[in-house]
């Protein structure tokens, strides 16, 4: 793609590096920017420095937030001793979404997958089984992703948790093997939730 200034091109450059944007897409981006007032430009790329600048992890779920604890966490009309384990930020939207669920969360940051190089030690597992010894949840819901290393991960984390005084549930079959959260429709995941089940039943079925 030949431009006639440099500027554009670098702009069209950057954008062109977002997930699920070709030069095609960043030009028609850069081009609609062209077109706005300078404040207008001015007020977006003051949002996205400051957003990558100034956004934290939530000490207590590791949820994105501005904060030390998120909104969720703080929120005392949630209950406070249900809590449902997520593999990364998207699904917790995904989750809000359906306006279902009056728990809090608690987010890995991933899943075990060692073909990819990731472990145990490189998720927040540890975290959450200090969580569970601390505030002694009533109520544990998995709501990984249906895969192999999904359930990889809800084993690991089950055993991790085996003598502890807590109810350990994961999301029904609604969603199908190999399935992502984030894709799946509201209602589907909704239902996946409210009908949850234990861990063990789970397992076997999946052996």
């Amino acid at each position: 793609m030949i431009l006639s200034s440099s500027l554009l091109e670098n702009a069209v450059n950057e954008f062109a590096k977002l997930p699920g944007i070709g030069k095609k897409t960043a030009l028609r981006l850069v081009l609609h920017l062209l077109k706005k007032e300078e404040t207008e430009v001015i007020a977006f790329s003051e949002a996205i420095s400051k957003m990558r600048s100034q956004v934290r992890f939530c000490k207590r779920c590791f949820n994105i937030s501005d904060k030390d604890i998120c909104n969720i966490c703080a929120n005392n009309h949630r209950r406070q001793d249900l809590i449902c384990v997520v593999e990364n930020i998207r699904d917790v939207i995904a989750i809000e979404s359906t306006q279902q669920f009056n728990g809090i969360y608690h987010v890995l940051g991933g899943i075990i997958s060692p073909l990819d190089g990731i472990g145990p030690d490189q998720l927040t597992i540890d975290a959450l089984v200090l969580r569970v010894k601390e505030e002694k949840p009533t109520e544990l819901i998995f709501a990984l992703n249906p895969n192999i290393q999904g359930d990889t991960t809800v084993y690991f984390i089950g055993r991790k948790l085996q003598g502890m005084e807590i109810k350990i549930t994961t999301i029904a079959r609604g969603i199908s093997f190999g399935g992502e959260l984030e894709y799946a429709d509201e209602m589907t995941l909704a239902k996946s939730i409210t009908n949850r089940i234990p861990v063990d039943q789970y397992i076997g079925q999946v052996k």
